[in-house]
């Protein structure tokens, strides 16, 4: 474990690049989705149409797939990405299809009576939406996201295909110059796993609190 010890800030550096990845995507993936499930609940059938292909698109595929295509694929076309935001494109693109479904189930909770009732204040439906039905459907969905988010922490270790310094890449970094495996593995391990607990506990205090509203 001295070997551990020793490169203990570098790979600490990798799981601060993984945080990083995972806080960054999340965001943008929130964005995505909740665009995406109004889209699919609320627009037109241009727009529902969009939204169904690309959830089934970026569900029907694997992550990595994606990440490639994003780093390496569009090269092809002249778009050179660095690294670091081929992996906010590609798993934001990703987590953005898995957090519609469920900003989409959770609008689909909140009963019609709500927005009926809105709408004979004289709010119009975009109003009804933003105002009453959105902020309802964001504390329904804080459990699924909660996972999705956890979820998210996990696949980071994926953009390490595409040299991302996170993590993983990290551990493979010094398992290439030490040649020991176990002990930087079960390293990332423990890391990955403290993570998740925190995140999780972080994220049961939320449900708690919006849970009293």
């Amino acid at each position: 474990m001295d070997v551990v010890i020793d490169n203990l800030p570098f790979l600490l550096k990798g799981a601060y690049y993984t945080l990083l990845i995972t806080v960054v995507s999340m965001f943008f993936g929130l964005i995505i989705g909740l665009i995406t499930a109004i889209a699919r609940l609320k627009g037109n059938r241009f727009f529902r149409t969009i939204a169904r292909v690309y959830v089934s698109i970026i569900r029907g595929t694997p992550p990595l797939v994606q990440i490639v295509i994003v780093y390496y694929g569009l090269v092809d076309y002249g778009i050179e990405l660095g690294a670091l935001t081929a992996a906010y494109i590609a798993l934001s693109i990703n987590i953005g299809a898995y957090v519609s479904e469920a900003f989409r189930g959770a609008i689909q909770a909140v009963p019609n009576g709500q927005t009926e009732a809105a709408l004979a204040t004289g709010m119009t439906e975009a109003q009804a939406i933003r105002r009453i039905v959105i902020p309802q459907a964001i504390r329904i969905a804080i459990p699924p996201l909660g996972n999705t988010f956890v979820g998210m922490l996990k696949e980071t270790s994926l953009v390490s295909v595409i040299a991302v310094t996170e993590l993983l890449r990290s551990a493979q970094l010094l398992v290439a110059q030490y040649y020991v495996y176990m002990p930087f593995y079960l390293s990332i391990a423990v890391m990955y796993w403290i993570m998740s607990t925190v995140f999780t506990f972080i994220l049961n205090k939320i449900e708690k609190r919006l849970s009293i509203y």
